[in-house]
């Protein structure tokens, strides 16, 4: 298959996803059909499986060359690497919502550091410790902790 109809073919299944995402988001956080709308989307994805990098630069706007750092760096997860790479084509649909969202915000330059951060923080709110851990904060549970000071006792 050529490269311009499997960018093709992959930007039109992003276009579809990204159209179930948005109906979602339109509900609470908590209606079963929000979680049952994202889980389609995010089947329908892992059901393509895999993107070469060729078509993930099309796709983020990026060169070749970066998506190959990125995926080094542990950016986009690495589906397959030999014979020949393969990217995980959620990986590159997550980070290519989150390029898009700085790209909106002005930022063009430097993305790597700005995205792994990103996906650093969406990796501790998805934690269900962390998770309970809000719950109980919210619910007054708990008790505050403050860092002792240089003489030993507590900060004020």
């Amino acid at each position: 298959m050529s490269i311009a109809i499997e960018e093709q073919r992959i930007r039109s299944l992003f276009d579809r996803v990204e159209a179930v995402e948005d109906v979602a988001r339109t509900l609470p956080e908590n209606d079963e059909r929000r979680a049952k709308l994202l889980a389609v989307s995010s089947a329908t994805l892992a059901d393509e499986g895999t993107v070469r990098p060729v078509i993930a630069a099309k796709l983020l706007g990026l060169s070749e060359k970066t998506i190959r750092e990125w995926a080094k760096q542990g950016v986009l997860a690495v589906a397959q690497r030999s014979p020949r790479l393969l990217l995980d084509l959620q990986s590159v649909h997550e980070v290519r919502h989150i390029v898009q969202d700085l790209r909106s915000l002005g930022k063009d330059r430097d993305l790597l550091d700005e995205v792994w951060r990103r996906l650093s923080d969406a990796a501790l709110i998805d934690r269900p410790d962390l998770a309970e851990s809000i719950r109980q904060m919210r619910r007054g549970q708990g008790r505050v902790l403050r860092p002792l000071g240089g003489n030993g006792t507590a900060s004020s």
